[in-house]
């Protein structure tokens, strides 16, 4: 017979538990949901170290709710402790810094590690310190000649102070934008246009970057101002085209003065390397001069005191230096004499020829070679023999 087979007889084999004995053999439905739930609370509550319910009599009801409540109050505390332990530590990153508010106060500033707080009480604002932020500005201003410029502008900035980033400033991409057209515009109306569009784009950028500096520590904000980059700066559309030939005619005026530096560079020094020669041949023709009137002195007068020993025979010394000095500069000499009309013409080649022939003889009859020179004391004694001779014939012929 099956086990839910109709009968008055007694089924062991229910798989619900409930035999004929316990609710009467015409009762073969599933069991009671609510028997089941007491069921499982108590054996809870047994394990969180209460007493089990008994399931007859008259206040099994009451002890099965009583042990279910208990057990959700259990569970419950167990839930909540659990998270206050998972919401009391927390981790800062090494480029994070934490800082604590304690019912909304300023308490302290963590460094990078695990770190505790009070659930519900601290709050706490992670900022990262160590990457370097970006924020750009551009528009148009007035330059202090009254042109408009176009400028656009790029600041890199870092949070330095973690407790004034978080606590004195609202917003603090807001502020800085504030700060950094405040700056900008200032040191703009500063300059003129020229000075923007050229040569002074690398000094409006450090000088924006300064009071941009200067603001951010005014307001208190805890920002650090990295760097300051100009992108661009140029003149309204309308008249780019005009600036831009404005600009071309500078660079050509630019490149002209190179030029004529350069070839100044060239032609001066070598100028001043003319003059200084010009100045050194001058001190040299001045000092061989000085020197030489000097040694003509100094011979004049050391011949003036021989010739005021002996007048006579310093006369005729220097009548024969004067006649060496002419007669080895030429080779032909006319004298003119007194007894007669005839000029006599002295070949001194030739005698200085056979003078050469004559004196180079030794007395073994061989030529020396005396070095080619010819003695100029006997060259001019013989030319005096010959007009002594010369004036003889002639006086003798008068006769």
């Amino acid at each position: 017979m099956a086990w839910n087979e109709p009968g008055g007889n007694r089924n062991d084999n229910d798989p619900w538990g409930t035999g004929g004995g316990r609710r009467g053999g015409n009762d073969q439905g599933p069991p009671d949901l609510d028997e089941a739930l007491k069921k499982g609370l108590d054996k809870l509550n047994k394990m969180l170290g209460g007493k089990g319910g008994k399931s007859g009599g008259g206040d099994s009801g009451s002890g099965g709710s009583a042990g279910g409540f208990g057990a959700i109050i259990a569970l419950a505390a167990i839930l909540v402790v659990g998270y206050v332990i998972y919401q009391s530590f927390y981790t800062v990153d090494e480029q994070e810094r934490a800082v604590v508010l304690r019912f909304g106060e300023y308490s302290r500033t963590e460094d990078p590690g695990l770190r505790f707080k009070v659930p519900l009480i601290d709050d706490v604002r992670k900022v990262r310190v160590t990457n370097v932020r970006s924020a750009e500005s551009a528009g148009q201003m007035l330059t202090q000649d009254e042109n408009l410029v176009t400028v656009d502008l790029q600041v890199q900035y870092q949070v330095s102070n973690a407790r004034d980033y978080v606590l004195n400033v609202r917003d603090s991409n807001q502020a800085l934008a504030f700060a950094t057209d405040s700056a900008l515009r200032h040191e703009v109306g500063s300059a003129t246009l020229d000075e923007v569009l050229t040569e002074g784009r690398a000094e409006l950028a450090i000088n924006v970057e300064q009071r941009l500096q200067a603001f951010l520590q005014d307001y208190g904000a805890g920002l650090r101002v990295v760097r300051v980059n100009v992108e661009s700066t140029q003149p309204p559309a309308p008249v780019q085209d005009a600036f831009r030939e404005v600009q071309r005619a500078r660079e050509d005026e630019q490149r002209s003065i190179e030029e004529a530096e350069t070839y100044r560079n060239k032609i001066v020094p070598e100028a001043r390397g003319k003059a200084q020669r010009m100045i050194e041949e001058a001190n040299a023709y001045k000092s061989r001069v000085v020197e030489t009137a000097r040694g003509e002195t100094a011979r004049y007068l050391d011949l003036l005191a021989v010739y005021s020993d002996a007048p006579r025979v310093t006369r005729e010394r220097m009548y024969i230096q004067a006649l060496e000095n002419v007669m080895s500069n030429t080779s032909k000499v006319f004298v003119d004499t007194e007894s007669s009309n005839n000029m006599m013409y002295l070949p001194l080649d030739q005698m200085i020829k056979r003078n050469t022939v004559t004196g180079g003889r030794d007395s073994s009859g061989n030529t020396g070679s005396m070095d080619g020179q010819v003695d100029i004391q006997s060259l001019t004694d013989e030319v005096l023999r010959e007009l002594r001779n010369r004036q003889t014939t002639n006086s003798r012929t008068g006769r």
